[in-house]
């Protein structure tokens, strides 16, 4: 089963304050870097779902 990409949802999905725009921190080949820029990348390899709550949760 592959997992469903929502760029705007994924933990590695940052803005990077140098640029002034949202970039992908993780390293992708020149393939996947075209259709993240195309905005096509809906089968992404690398989503995490970004859950700020996560580390309070284990703590618990």
């Amino acid at each position: 089963m592959t997992k469903k990409a929502n760029c705007e949802c994924c933990g590695n999905y940052v803005y990077d304050e140098e640029y002034g725009y949202y970039v992908c921190e993780m390293d992708l080949d020149e393939d996947e870097m075209l259709r993240f820029l195309k905005g096509t990348f809906g089968n992404c390899p690398y989503f995490q779902y970004q859950d700020e709550y996560r580390i309070v949760r284990r703590q618990m």
